[in-house]
């Protein structure tokens, strides 16, 4: 062990997005790029006192003595080699992600090793093409000292490092310099006791229709989590995950515009009852990662995977899908749509319609209207509607300002557009969660009158009836509740949301046993989960006795973010019932490291159980775990 040394570096890893493709392609062509681009790159690293260690296949390698530097070589590498692209083909382009961590290596002559190495691997495969991610320690030493943006992407799980790595996108944009987005900081907010009165209704995922969770990668697939997971069983009927369709537009802020084909697509067939159809919460999880088909259809338990391409370029539209059995490879369907892009409603009607006649499965009298129904024929009003759609997935104030912005343009363009007014509705609540509201009562009134406006206008809409049912069981008004959820559940069969919203509503009516049910339908439905899901049906086990599961699930969701408060008041609660004073305690005094000013009164007036004997026995094990 003479020959090793440890050092602190500051380590850079780079890939090429889509290496095998451009491989396959031209091969030839593909080395010439490679040499060239990794001469430049290796020239930027010299220049700001770095060393490449390893260069072999697609990948790069390097470290430095400084993560400024290292974090501003990786910038200027990225704006060069967007230059060179700009050059080229779009489908010759050769696009690096990238990755940068401060941490401890082992040097072994010109080699290094380690965990610091392993972590910034993994946060290029974490990176968008052309983008670069950097870890916590990275960040804190760089947040002031450069010209730059950075978007927090929480806590990550990734393969083969034990503890979950903070993770910041890079912002290059000059309009984003100086500014932070999505840092979800510990301290008490000024509106914390109207948060806290709201919170068993927001934090259980009263608007997730409208935003992806933000534990959404939480639950990565099991290539992540370094472990391969037992197969799901298939369903009893035809079942199917849509991948999110490649952008393959020259600009990357059309991604809404790729997302939302896919989105289409997937609601459209959730509504027919004889597909069983991942979320998309679960598929959004695959977004620019190279995946195996069959892999997916492992871990997401289905028959049949979806993918495709889009390409926007003025008034034209290409798109191309093709349907894949995951366990053979066999192709079902492809087809490649080049269109006027006021035809994209038809495109996607066109797709869906392909994929039910390629699954053999008939629609009944009265389906074929949901299914192919749309919300608006005003291509204008769909594009603000896409483009408010991807603001409020930002999960910050500034985008859900911009969202409001757009949705509000979208039903002025459209003002019979039913599903832009709901997702206006929910920018409302959303401002609940921001503490941006000045007035919470009127952000409450406002989503539930934009609620039943947009069922005035639809009333097959499923999503309107779960939201609907939420806002019921705040004012608790619980058969009201369930009778809009059911309905929800009815429109909607394929709906994780619809499902796990009916389960929370149960849940809080006293129906313990339904509620488990439907957490777990809404679970398979949605294999890589929100952590709401997860706590919500630790919950319910706790009300039922079944403390050792309810401590598995509320543990899952502190492996991935050790500052969720629902999950450590879960535990403390659990172990309190249990006797199991000293790890009760550990849990409460995290409750208060999350939120000082935490208290049992103002916890117990906004709990929602229909039965004051649930609010008593939870108060109670809170007690006990040493809350006050």
């Amino acid at each position: 062990m003479e020959n090793f040394r440890r050092k602190l570096a500051a380590i850079l890893s780079a890939d090429v997005k889509g290496y095998s493709r451009l491989m396959g392609d031209d091969e030839a062509s593909t080395v010439r790029t490679l040499t060239a681009y990794r001469e430049i790159m290796a020239a930027l690293v010299r220049q700001y006192s770095g060393r490449v260690v390893d260069s072999a296949g697609d990948n790069m390698l390097a470290e430095f003595s400084s993560v400024v530097d290292a974090v501003q070589c990786a910038v200027d590498i990225q704006e060069e080699l967007k230059a060179r692209n700009a050059e080229v083909p779009e489908n010759r382009k050769m696009e690096f992600r990238m990755g940068i961590n401060l941490g401890d290596v082992v040097e072994d002559g010109d080699r290094i090793y380690g965990d610091g190495v392993n972590v910034a691997a993994r946060l290029e495969g974490l990176a968008e093409e052309g983008g670069i991610c950097i870890s916590g320690t990275a960040f804190d030493q760089v947040e002031n000292k450069l010209s730059l943006g950075y978007e927090s992407l929480g806590e990550q799980v990734v393969k083969n490092i034990e503890k979950p790595v903070r993770v910041y996108r890079v912002l290059m944009d000059p309009e984003a310099s100086g500014k932070l987005i999505g840092e979800r900081g510990t301290s008490p907010r000024r509106w914390h006791r109207v948060a806290l009165a709201v919170m068993a209704v927001l934090a259980a995922g009263a608007v997730a229709f409208t935003i992806r969770s933000f534990y959404l990668r939480s639950f990565p697939p099991s290539e992540e989590l370094g472990t391969e997971a037992p197969a799901l069983g298939l369903p009893d009927k035809p079942s199917i995950a849509i991948l999110p369709f490649v952008n393959m537009t020259e600009d990357p802020k059309q991604e809404y515009f790729s997302d939302g084909v896919t989105e289409e697509i997937i609601t459209g067939l959730s509504k027919v009852p004889q597909l069983f159809v991942i979320a998309r919460n679960s598929t959004f999880t695959y977004k620019g990662k190279p995946v195996k088909l069959r892999q997916v259809g492992r871990e997401l338990g289905v028959r049949y995977v979806l993918e495709g391409s889009v390409r926007k370029a003025g008034e034209r539209v290409r798109i191309s899908a093709q349907l894949i059995d995951a366990n053979t490879g066999h192709h079902l369907w492809a087809e490649r749509y080049d269109r006027n892009l006021r035809d994209i409603f038809s495109i996607q009607d066109e797709i869906t319609k392909n994929i039910i006649t390629a699954l053999q499965v008939e629609l009944r009298d009265g389906e074929e209207a949901r299914v192919y129904g749309r919300g608006t024929d005003n291509l204008d009003a769909y594009l603000k509607f896409l483009q408010g759609r991807e603001h409020s997935n930002h999960f910050n104030r500034e985008g859900n300002i911009l969202a409001r912005q757009m949705y509000e343009e979208a039903v002025d363009l459209d003002p019979e557009y039913a599903v832009a007014y709901l997702r206006l509705s929910a920018t409302h609540l959303m401002d609940l969660i921001y503490g941006s509201s000045k007035s919470p009562q009127w952000s409450l009134k406002q989503a539930e009158e934009l609620t039943k406006k947009a069922l005035a206008l639809d009333d097959s809409l499923a999503e309107a009836y779960s939201f609907l049912g939420r806002i019921y069981l705040t004012k608790r008004q619980y058969e009201k509740a369930i009778s809009e959820g059911e309905r929800a559940v009815e429109l909607d069969p394929n709906s994780a949301f619809a499902h796990a919203a009916l389960a929370f509503t149960f849940h809080y009516a006293g129906r313990i046993e339904e509620s488990i049910g439907l957490y777990k339908k809404a679970i398979r439905l949605n294999p890589i989960p929100q952590s709401w899901y997860l706590t919500g049906l630790a919950s319910s086990y706790r009300i039922m006795g079944r403390y050792g599961e309810a401590i598995a699930l509320f543990e899952n969701v502190l492996h991935s973010n050790s500052d969720h408060l629902l999950a450590h008041m879960g535990l403390a609660s659990v172990y309190g019932l249990l006797g199991r004073e000293e790890e009760a305690r550990a849990e409460a005094k995290e409750v208060l490291r999350i939120d000082p000013r935490f208290s049992l009164d103002h916890l117990s007036s906004s709990l929602l159980y229909k039965n004051r004997v649930d609010t008593e026995h939870f108060i109670d094990s809170l007690r006990k775990a040493g809350l006050k």
